[in-house]
């Protein structure tokens, strides 16, 4: 027993005092401080619970019934589901693996020597065996299960983040082509009027044959444009009905009321965040959380690779019964028993167990990395997000200013061009200033939610860690 004892103590090494995790630097702050990163978020306070439902802020119920359904049935979260209750069987597998295991049988005989009856020959009985885990192979083979279920659960809570930000983007694609097509039909108007004054003012000898024929060229151009844009809207609803797991033709409706409604708008969020530190943000990241518990799960399997070195030890007994006859089972000489002890020392295996430890040693390694490189990642994700969010902004404000100036000068050169006062170059040239200036605001409008949707992205929305833990 004292040698036992000295190996169990050298087996109590656990690889997590050996190899511990790559140190990483942190930022204390974001590249413009915390509190200027908030102004250009939008400022409001915001929980990690709204952070689960951030769509909400788009207050569009159309929206939040689409991530409602894609969170429920896109294919690729049901996939995650399913990929997570693998994982918990497998630490289910791991966990048995702790427990005796007790058989029972039972059997009935009759022999025959030279066509007549040698006897019959009745048993009953139960085995027990345990295999006895005093270096921890198979406790880390547990914990090696259970990381892997938290890092099964967090992948499905980042398929989650994926995917509520797919249908998102492509929500507010389809709003800004729906927008951009009532834009358009509303300059194809102005342009087929102004076409109407030119023939009336041609036919008046006031211009000539020119003039109509650049008018008429302007309209078809513009109403050229409508089928591009009602392609994509009709493209990004497929996309749609397919990220909430229905054939692609099944959100046509959507297109419908798209095409007769004028209060259609691009949506953005009311408001939005007051950051945290990089590091509170990156505890709420699905995938930094994913690779954390794989370097875990690697940890717990270079553990019992360890532990596979060392002996082995079992025990067994079995009791029954046998006897001539089924009422004969019942006496006491007819009980047979046996008791068993084993021991397993691996003393020589051409080196696989060392190579087998040095496998799992390079897989924990590997696991490091990757966990450093998600980290990495997301701090990139949220400065680039912050940044892309901070310009679309400014962009945006300074389109609005354009177009409003657009719209004015246009009014006033319609005025003039009827009153005979300016050519109809003016005209032409401040309708298209005009038509630009409003498309520029309206996809301007959506980058802006756009890199919304990729800030909440990047700040881990759409899951929730409390929800995390798997059962047990």
């Amino acid at each position: 027993m004292g040698l036992l004892g000295s190996l169990a103590a050298c087996a109590s090494l656990a690889p997590s005092e050996q190899a511990p995790l790559a140190k990483l630097d942190m930022p204390v702050a974001w590249s413009r401080g915390t509190a200027a990163a908030s102004a250009a978020a939008g400022g409001s306070a915001v929980s990690t619970a709204s952070l689960l439902a951030w769509w909400q802020r788009f207050d569009d119920a159309q929206l939040d019934a689409l991530e409602g359904q894609a969170l429920q049935a896109n294919t690729t979260v049901q996939g995650a589901r399913a990929a997570l209750g693998q994982a918990r069987a497998l630490r289910d597998l791991a966990a048995a693996a702790l427990w005796p295991n007790l058989t029972a049988q039972a059997s009935a005989q009759r022999g025959t020597v030279g066509g007549r009856s040698s006897g019959n020959n009745f048993q009953l009985g139960a085995d027990a065996s345990w295999a006895l885990d005093l270096f921890g192979a198979r406790r880390a083979a547990l914990e090696a299960g259970e990381a892997g279920l938290a890092a099964s659960q967090a992948s499905l809570g980042d398929v989650q983040v994926q995917i509520a930000a797919e249908v998102a983007l492509n929500y507010i694609l389809l709003r800004t082509s729906q927008v951009r097509s009532l834009i358009a039909a509303e300059n194809l108007a102005s342009q087929e009027e102004t076409l109407q004054i030119t023939l009336w003012r041609q036919q008046a000898g006031l211009v000539t044959a020119l003039e109509a024929e650049q008018a008429r060229a302007a309209v078809e151009q513009s109403r050229a444009l409508l089928p591009l844009l009602q392609t994509s809207s009709g493209q990004t609803l497929h996309a749609l009905a397919v990220l909430t797991g229905r054939p692609p033709a099944a959100l046509l409706e959507m297109a419908e009321l798209g095409a007769v409604s004028s209060a259609l708008k691009v949506p953005q969020a009311r408001e939005a965040l007051t950051l945290n530190i990089p590091a509170e943000t990156l505890r709420q990241r699905a995938d930094v959380r994913a690779a954390e518990y794989q370097v875990a799960a690697a940890l717990a399997r270079e553990a019992q690779a360890q532990a596979q070195r060392y002996p082995s030890f079992a025990i067994g007994g079995s009791l029954g019964w046998s006897a001539a006859t089924v009422g004969a089972l019942g006496n006491s000489n007819a009980v047979l028993g046996s008791l068993l002890a084993s021991v397993s020392l691996p003393l020589f295996d051409g080196g696989a167990l060392s190579a087998q430890l040095r496998v799992q040693q390079a897989a924990l390694t590997q696991a490091q990395l990757l966990y450093r490189a998600a980290v990495l990642a997301a701090l990139q994700q949220v400065e680039d997000a912050l940044l892309a969010l901070q310009g679309a902004r400014l962009r945006l404000a300074s389109l609005r200013l354009a177009a409003d100036a657009a719209s004015s000068a246009a009014q006033l050169a319609r005025q003039r061009y009827s009153s005979g006062l300016i050519d109809f170059q003016t005209v032409l040239e401040t309708q298209r200033t005009q038509f630009a200036t409003q498309d520029g605001v309206a996809s301007a409008s959506a980058e802006v939610g756009s890199d919304q949707v990729r800030l909440f992205k990047a700040l881990g929305g759409g899951w929730s860690p409390a929800v995390e833990a798997p059962n047990r």
